[in-house]
């Protein structure tokens, strides 16, 4: 699993995401689903961006956590079409 730590830093530096979406360029509804983890992508110059203003690294925003219930080779699901279900 992908956890994204947006939401503690904006609070541990007292940054309102509305002030980190004028100050990147951002969309505030990106932001807000980065900030919330609905984000089904994240777009890397976004990343590049959120990194810079907050004078983090990527490890700091994002975290990866091992899965407890595999999702890739023998514990991969295709559907029908050949596409992977979530």
């Amino acid at each position: 699993m992908i956890k994204i730590h947006l939401s503690r830093i904006l609070g541990e530096k007292r940054i309102t995401q509305a002030e980190l979406a004028r100050q990147t360029g951002i969309r505030p509804s990106t932001i807000s689903e980065i900030y919330n983890e609905i984000a089904e992508r994240l777009n890397i110059d976004y990343l590049d961006r959120i990194c810079e203003y907050l004078d983090c690294s990527i490890t700091d925003l994002i975290e990866y956590i091992p899965n407890e219930h595999k999702k890739t080779g023998k514990f991969l699901i295709k559907e029908e079409h050949g596409n992977c279900k979530k």
